[in-house]
This record gives structure tokens, sequence and C-alpha cells, in this order.
């Protein structure tokens, strides 16, 4: 049976937290303060720029992030699905319906239609990628690292936060067709991923929360883009 999406539901991409603003956690403490109010709240994928389950250093970035969302996950619907910076979720969040890289997308419906959420990196071409999300994901990999997390992981986020996150995706059309393709013809796509901020045909590719400063919210059935302040 699909889930259903409901109305009000907020949906947040690519907020790229702590590395690259505090947007995240604004929204945070404005859903616990109760200056926002939604029935639903989706994470729709690299919400921080760097976090992992199995590890404790990579946390120590992003605590208060991590403390406010296990809170509200108590009392709030949270669906989180995880992106190619944020993976192996499920033991910091047990109260969030995390679903991982090979379970999405996820099926949900919104007024009987069918609706598919997905990060975005899903169907993204090249066996090299592909073979390291797999490595990168798995448990027994991130817990042999550990004797040398603390340089690795330094430098991971050394380099994330120098980087250029946001522009221009030239040319978008051809890619949105390729992963239309995938999906049935009457079906709605929801995406992250690509830091657009775009309604294409039956697909809805989402703002980054820190580049264009927006976020999704489900009005009448549909999904409308706002300005987060």
């Amino acid at each position: 049976m699909s889930k259903e999406i409901k109305e009000n539901a907020l949906f947040i991409a690519d907020a790229h937290y702590p590395n690259h603003g505090d947007e995240f956690l604004t929204l945070l403490k404005s859903l616990d303060n109760g200056t926002i109010k939604t029935p639903q709240l989706f994470l729709m994928g690299d919400i921080f720029d760097l976090l992992f389950g199995h590890n404790n250093y990579i946390q120590s970035f992003s605590k208060e992030a991590i403390t406010l969302l296990q809170k509200l996950s108590k009392t709030l619907e949270i669906h989180y699905i995880e992106g190619n910076h944020d993976f192996c979720l499920k033991e910091l969040f047990p109260y969030v319906k995390v679903y991982k890289q090979e379970e999405q997308p996820v099926k949900f419906t919104l007024n009987k239609q069918e609706i598919y959420l997905s990060h975005g990196d899903k169907h993204k071409s090249g066996l090299d990628y592909r073979l390291y999300s797999k490595i990168i994901r798995n448990k027994y990999f991130i817990l042999a690292l550990r004797p040398f997390e603390k340089p690795i992981i330094d430098h991971r986020m050394g380099r994330l936060k120098i980087k250029n996150i946001c522009g221009e995706f030239k040319n978008y059309q051809k890619k949105f067709d390729m992963i239309i393709a995938h999906y049935p013809k009457d079906a709605l796509i929801i995406e992250g991923h690509f830091h657009q901020g775009v309604h294409y045909k039956n697909y809805i590719s989402l703002p980054s929360l820190v580049c264009q400063k927006k976020i999704g919210i489900i009005v009448d059935s549909g999904l409308v883009f706002k300005e987060f302040k």
C-alpha cells in the first residue's frame, strides 16, 4: 500500500549543513518552537554536507542539528531519503523513516496520483560511480577506516567546505528526460540532488535550501516552492 503525502508537507533538499550555511538548523529550530508547522517533513538527501552512521567523529560537526532532528522525530512524521553525502543513517535516527539508495525511488500517493521520491543520483551513469556508492555505504568499510577517521574526515570536510555547489545546470532537459523514462508516464517524480528548483514535464527538481533558499510545500495537492526566511 502506498504511503500518503499530506497537505502542507514540507520538502527540504540539499542543505549541505554545516559547511554551506545554517538554514537547516534554523528550519529545525522553527519546527521545534512551533514557528513552522507541518504534518510531514521530507528530507530529500544531502541535508548534511557529510554525515554517515557507524562513526561518532563525523557527528561532532553537526551535533546540534542531529540532536534537534532526533527530538523532532519522536512527535513529527519524518521521511529521510538518503543522498550521496548522507547515508547509513538509520542508527542515528531510529524514529525517522530512512530510505537507503537501494530502496529508492519510494512510492507515495498525493490525492490518488502516484508520486516517486528519490534523492536524484540513483540513475547516475557509470560503473565507477555505482561501485563507489556501494563501497562507501558499506558498514564494514566504514568501520575499517575508524583508526584513520580523523585525518580522513577532516580532509574531506575541508574539501567540501570550499566546493562551489551552486550553479546553473545547462541542458538539464536531456538528463531529466533520461530519468523520466524509468517511471510510469502518469507519475510525478520528485528529486533533489541537482540544486535547480524547476518543474519539467512530470519531473520536479527540488530547490537546494542553501542555493535557492527555498523549500517545497504541498499546497492544494501540488508542490510549490517558497522562500525560506
